[in-house]
């Protein structure tokens, strides 16, 4: 989107247009924001923002490039350092890059609190990062005091705690407060009185509030109703009241209601009234008081500041209790205080000059929504202070001593401060495994890259895979990108980016899917290789895949994803916390084949029609052209086995596609009008015949009412509305009856198929060129393929067709391509808070220290939690195991079934032996028991190359004779000492 322009460039901003909508994004390229700052929180602000597409962003700092740079901003690198360039001067021309519709201004000039301020009317938002209490108060007041007031925010991270505050003046009218989209409520009654209660279908929750307004569409008897809006009062989770409705006529059937998004207003206090009496969002209900005690904290750090003129010296106890004490006076002058945490304040004191690029890119991407909830009033802003603390990642750390931490004049020193040497030479020799290089596996290369993992001096790596190509709908989200990527690996691409930002870092890219036919790839060994696994994938079932390798080679799994401003993170660590395949989501619900075919009733039913008609003509059909002539040399040899009564499995099909192929424009006019004829005319007019109620409607929720045919009955599901167009007709369409005699449809068809290859054949239509046909892959980015153009078009008559609004082409791309909304703030968030959890494990801290993490950019919420503690199932009374635990055996060549179940090791008995669906063992099976004597390698069969096999195995339960118990996977290693031990 050029910046003023009213366009939007789709191919760059769809992703993010499904999230923000068309009205939000305009409003953020008319819009200019002034950052001050550009440190580590600073730049992740900064390139937030500008892949969002703002109209200017003026990037502000004074400060001169410091090797501690290198490991807290990514844009600046080592030739700036030794070169002394200003921060802002280096980070420049990188930041203009990331958005070519994006103005991007830079300024060095002072800021201070004898600047002018009226430079500042210019922008719709000031962003403040790195200044100093004075300075915030006084910007946050002038702009507090415009006319429109100027949207402030400021920022401030401090080692391992950070500050966020908003003002967005007396009154902020939001659009939109929660973003969600809304769903249609079907209605199954609506009584005549005061008030009026409606029953929604089937007795669905329909997730309302009281005090929401709703409105109503295609009710049938009170149509008065139609087209109104109410506001309502919930009775029930599917039933709730509307105003006096006994006036009305008497509600015959059907209909829906949508929630209706109505404005909110929010009112902001200007920092210096909130300092004593702040707002604060929790993140973690396990220390509810936290925040207030990091407000505190921060607060006598500030003081600490300006009556030294500088921070805590790393380890030195004596300013650790100045801090502590300026801390208690600054409690003491709030109205809502918590006690003072003693031990955070001295964490904060001794890391306070340090920086953790995780922490600082978790909440970067937390403010930079709050920027865009600033310029476009969509969402609900956080009201006023958001506080995070990592002291979960350095209290194991305060026995250290101070050298631990102490300044080595390298890249690492600021996060040396927080965590310490031992933990970033752990970081530097460490061995990830990432799979994906989308969005989310950019920002973790980002962090790993500031962090050191993986260096190649330590032996350490960083092994990265992504089967996907770079296209230009990336760029807005996955920061590595640039438009001359577009068409390259990800992964490739990805890895010399990370390397420009440390060259120290060794990344071996590869370009696989990990799935069951790349195990010989990524198999045992090459697990074993790894210290733990990063996912940053977009699909459950890869993910519940790399979980499974993940458990079975006993690797840490650091799991994360997004859906628009929604975000979770999941930490899996060996024999402490559950694995993602521990839970189960619900399955997502299916639209049943009769809707689709015959009964639609929502827009989503006529778009996964169209889909679906594209995928039958232009893939599936053309595929199974190719494939027949692939398998027949010719036309000719065909129609002789035809004519000898030979049963050609798809010829028929493909004879009709052969002898209809179009060889000019007008042949393709003609096709595709009979193709409208035959879905938009002849289709419903035969469902009209067959099912239409004797009394004329448009929506009919009953299907065992006697208006439906007994044919049609058992094809109908009874929770979905049946819609069905009765006054519908196409002008200038005859309507003509045809009938078939089935009992001689075959032969008819194959004598048919015969004249049609004939005439083919004679007319020499059937060349080389004829018997190969280029399927088509549905592709939604490309509008000038036309393939979004025929979904559209299609699913709009369809929806006509049945009476169903139609849906405009943004919202049929998103259905049509199951595409998942997303936007770079929410990557940047997650990737952070997964980053900062990465250091707990490698630093192997205790099950209470580890948190999973669920956030909503635009409630806003962020709940922290600790992770599931893994489940144990007991076999007996001193034998258990969990989903981590593997039990071994080794055996040889003449090693029987019998030795198999009698091994002493895990002193239990097997009443039941599986190697994949092969049962070795079932006691009450014929003839099993004669297995006992026979080699364990006869049973299995086992490949030359396979060194083990996994078997499940079952014991008898000591509770309940009848019922077996499933054991932990049992691995049988081949050959004695494969697994190093004896059996």
């Amino acid at each position: 989107m050029a910046a003023g322009s009213m366009e939007i460039d789709d191919s760059l901003y769809s992703r993010q247009r499904y999230v923000l909508g068309d009205s939000a994004m305009q409003k953020m390229a008319q819009s200019s924001v002034f950052l001050s700052g550009i440190g580590g929180l600073g730049i992740e602000i900064a390139k937030n923002i500008v892949l969002a597409g703002v109209k200017t962003v003026t990037l502000h700092d004074t400060k001169q490039c410091e090797v501690w740079d290198l490991g807290t901003n990514f844009f600046i690198r080592q030739d700036d350092v030794f070169n002394q360039r200003k921060r802002v001067e280096a980070v420049f021309p990188r930041v203009v890059e990331l958005n070519p519709y994006v103005h991007v201004e830079k300024s060095s000039s002072i800021l201070d609190n004898n600047t002018d301020l009226g430079f500042l009317t210019k922008y719709q938002c000031v962003i403040l990062t790195e200044a100093s209490l004075a300075l915030q108060k006084r910007v946050n007041d002038f702009c507090h005091t415009q006319e429109p007031p100027i949207r402030f925010i400021s920022c401030n991270a401090h080692g391992i705690c950070v500050r966020v505050f908003c003002d967005f003046g007396d009154e902020f009218e939001v659009s939109d407060p929660t973003g969600e989209e809304p769903k249609e409520i079907f209605i199954q009654n609506i009584t005549q009185g005061n008030p009026g209660v409606v029953t929604c279908m089937d007795s669905r929750p329909h997730g309302l509030q009281t005090g929401q307004s709703v409105l109503f569409r295609e009710i049938n008897g009170m149509q008065e109703l139609n087209g109104t809006t109410r506001p309502i009062t919930v009775l029930s989770p599917h039933r709730f009241s509307i105003e006096d409705t006994s006036n009305l006529r008497p509600f015959a059937h059907g209909g829906f209601v949508l929630l209706v998004k109505m404005p909110k207003t929010f009112t902001f206090e200007t920092m210096e009234k909130q300092l004593c009496n702040p707002q604060v969002l929790i993140p973690d209900f396990s220390k509810p008081e936290a925040p207030l005690q990091i407000h505190a904290a921060m607060l006598a750090l500030d003081t600490f500041q300006e009556q030294h003129g500088r921070m805590p010296n790393i380890g030195c106890l004596q300013d650790a209790e100045v801090l502590v004490k300026l801390t208690e006076e600054v409690n003491d002058t709030l109205k809502n205080k918590a006690p003072v945490n003693a031990e955070l304040v001295r964490c904060l004191s001794r890391t306070a000059r340090g920086s953790l690029p995780p922490l600082a890119a978790a909440v970067g991407g937390l403010t930079s929504q709050e920027v865009l909830k600033a310029l476009t009033g969509k969402f609900a802003p956080l009201q006023q202070w958001f506080y995070l603390d990592a002291i979960e990642l350095v209290r194991p750390l305060q026995s250290l001593s101070v050298e631990e931490f102490a300044s080595r004049g390298d890249r690492y020193d600021g996060l040396r401060a927080c965590i310490g040497e031992s933990m970033c030479l752990e970081l530097n020799k460490l061995r990830v495994f990432m799979v994906g290089c989308g969005a989310i596996g950019c920002e973790m290369l980002k962090n790993f890259a500031l962090l050191g993992v993986g260096l190649a001096k330590c032996s350490g790596e960083v092994c990265i895979t992504d089967p996907d190509l770079i296209e230009k709908s990336n760029l807005n989200r996955q920061f590595l990108f640039r438009p001359y990527h577009i068409q390259k690996p990800k992964s490739t691409t990805a890895a010399a980016a990370t390397m420009e930002i440390n060259p120290e870092l060794h990344v071996d890219s590869h370009l696989n899917k990990v799935c069951p036919a790349t195990e010989g790839v990524y198999s045992d060994f090459f697990y074993s290789r790894m210290n733990l696994v990063v996912t940053a994938l977009d699909n459950i079932e890869a993910r519940r895949y790399v979980d499974s390798r993940s458990v079975s080679n006993q690797k840490a799994l650091l799991d994360s994803g997004t859906m628009g401003t929604k975000g979770h993170t999941e930490i899996i660590v060996p024999s402490m916390t559950e694995s993602y395949n521990s839970h189960r989501d619900p399955p997502e619900e299916e639209i049943p084949f009769c809707t689709l075919k015959s009964f639609p009733a929502v827009i989503e039913h006529t778009i996964q029609w169209a889909r679906d008609k594209f995928e039958s003509g232009f893939t599936q059909k053309p595929s199974n052209y190719n494939l027949f002539w692939q398998n027949h040399s010719s036309a000719e040899a065909v129609l002789q086995r035809m004519q000898g009564r030979e049963s050609l499995e798809g010829a028929f099909q493909v004879i009709k596609l052969l002898s209809r192929r179009p060889s000019q424009w007008e042949h393709c006019v003609i096709l595709a009008r009979h193709k409208f004829d035959k879905y938009f005319k002849k289709k419903a007019l035969q469902l009209f015949v067959l099912a239409i109620p004797k009394k004329t409607s448009t929506l009919c929720t009953s299907p065992s009412s006697s208006a439906w045919p007994g044919c049609l009955q058992g094809s109908i599901t009874s929770n979905t509305p049946k819609r069905i167009n009765v006054k519908r007709r196409w002008p200038g369409f005859s309507v003509r009856s045809r009938s078939h005699s089935t009992n001689h449809q075959r032969s008819e068809e194959e004598r048919e198929a015969i004249t049609q290859l004939e005439g083919a054949i004679a007319a020499c239509h059937v060349t080389p060129e004829w018997l190969r046909m280029a399927p088509m892959q549905f592709e939604k980015d490309d509008d000038s393929n036309g393939h979004m153009d025929f979904v559209a078009s299609a699913s709009a008559l369809r929806a006509r067709m049945y009476t169903i609004e139609a849906a405009d082409r943004l919202k049929t791309k998103r259905i049509a391509g199951k595409i998942i909304p997303a936007i770079a703030t929410a990557t940047a968030a997650v990737a952070g808070l997964v980053a900062l959890e990465l250091i707990k494990v490698v630093g192997g801290y205790g099950f209470e220290s580890f948190k999973n993490c669920f956030f909503n950019l635009a409630i806003p919420v962020v709940v922290l939690t600790e992770t599931a503690p893994v489940k144990r199932t007991n076999i007996r009374d001193n034998i258990s195991f969990s989903i981590w635990d593997r039990w071994t055996i080794s055996g040889h060549d003449t090693f029987t079934l019998l030795d198999f179940i009698s091994t002493e090791k895990y002193g239990v008995e097997p009443t039941m032996v599986v190697h994949g669906v092969k049962m070795l063992y079932v006691p009450v099976m014929p003839g099993h028991n004669k297995r006992l004597k026979l080699a364990m390698h006869k049973l299995i069969k086992p490949s030359l190359d396979r060194r083990y096999v996994d078997l499940t195995v079952s014991f008898t339960s000591e509770v309940d004779d009848d019922e077996d118990l499933p054991g932990p996977p049992v691995r049988y290693y081949l050959h004695r000492g494969d697994d190093g031990e004896l059996p």
